[in-house]
């Protein structure tokens, strides 16, 4: 039974189901360890560091919320090929809540899903960093949806602690580049339909006049034709 809180019990779990069908034959820990230090590594550990995760956060003082896409995860780890054991520290970097302006860090909390491909990241890492294998594609966290809001380091205790982390990836821009000139390409521009309408004006107003030089010359023509 976890007696730890809803969040850490959920990592716990989805880690080791995932861990169970990627590697069976070997014993995984998972620990949570708010001491965690970047590139700070035992010999023989190794780490991966997530930077775009994303999580919300509620504020122990004031009862304030708020999403953010910046949530930095910190991993070390370590195999054991002969006693076919590994173990992985993680760290969830908190955040300030800046309504209250209170010192307290909060930490965060996160959906199953996003928990779960977070954890096939660190998979991913184990695979080719302790096992020396091709771990596959990492799933990409974009951290610039709409309803996160910018990033502030002053109130991140990641940034405060020196882990740049909050600006996206040169990977991540050029994605982001490639889609805006799909969807813009796929979209007629304003000016092309303003052309298409004054054209469109345009010829409907000589068709009028047209008809009317017609019905002037016949009227013409039938009264000459009486006198």
């Amino acid at each position: 039974m976890c007696t730890t809180s809803l969040t850490t019990c959920e990592w716990k779990k989805v880690f080791y189901e995932k861990m169970e069908v990627a590697k069976p034959a070997d014993s995984w820990e998972l620990i949570m360890d708010p001491n965690l230090k970047l590139n700070e590594l035992a010999p023989g550990w190794k780490q991966y560091l997530e930077q775009h995760a994303s999580g919300r956060f509620h504020c122990s003082w004031c009862w304030h919320t708020w999403q953010s896409t910046h949530v930095v995860i910190l991993f070390h780890m370590y195999l054991d090929r002969e006693q076919r054991a590994g173990s992985v520290r993680m760290r969830v970097f908190k955040q300030l809540c800046h309504e209250c302006g209170t010192a307290r860090l909060d930490e965060s909390s996160m959906l199953e899903e996003n928990i779960e491909s977070l954890v096939d990241n660190l998979i991913t890492s184990l695979r080719e960093q302790c096992y020396e294998e091709d771990g596959g594609q990492y799933r990409i966290h974009v951290a610039s949806r709409p309803d996160a809001g910018p990033h502030r380091p002053e109130f991140c205790e990641a940034c405060q602690e020196g882990v740049v982390h909050w600006k996206p990836s040169e990977k991540l821009l050029e994605e982001e580049a490639t889609t805006c000139t799909f969807s813009g390409a796929s979209k007629p521009s304003a000016q092309e339909g303003s052309g298409y309408s004054f054209f469109s004006l345009r010829w409907c107003l000589f068709g009028a006049a047209l008809c009317l030089l017609i019905v002037s010359l016949q009227f013409s023509f039938r009264s000459s034709a009486f006198l």
